[in-house]
């Protein structure tokens, strides 16, 4: 009996993770890849609190110097660029044509972009 309860217990916990890995598995799963959606950092900063945070702010996060010295805050309109092509976004952002960053262009928008946006104001 013993043995059906460890089972049972291990089922269940094995399908929590299921669903909360479901949380993850839209859109914004992409971001995953590189970013964490709390406050450490991965091969890109942390996303936790992005709206409104200054560009290249993040604790511990080493920036390039275009985002060290960007000057914006992240809104839903220079995510939305931002997303959709990270390379051009910075340059227009910055106002620098040399302007670089490490994101690439992943070229998302409409509903996809929708569902990013939606997420990472979620994340406070």
């Amino acid at each position: 009996m013993k043995s059906m309860h460890t089972v049972i217990a291990t089922a269940l916990l094995l399908t929590a993770g299921f669903i909360a890995s479901d949380a993850y598995a839209g859109q914004e799963g992409r971001c995953r890849a590189c970013h964490a959606f709390d406050n450490s950092n991965k091969m890109g900063p942390g996303l936790m609190g992005i709206f409104g945070r200054k560009a290249g702010t993040h604790e511990g996060f080493a920036y390039g110097d275009s985002l060290k010295n960007g000057g914006w805050e992240w809104d839903e309109e220079k995510l939305r660029k931002w997303i959709y092509d990270a390379p051009e976004a910075i340059k227009e952002f910055t106002g620098d044509p040399n302007a670089k960053t490490k994101m690439p262009k992943y070229k998302m928008d409409g509903k996809k972009a929708d569902q990013i946006i939606e997420f990472l104001k979620g994340l406070k």
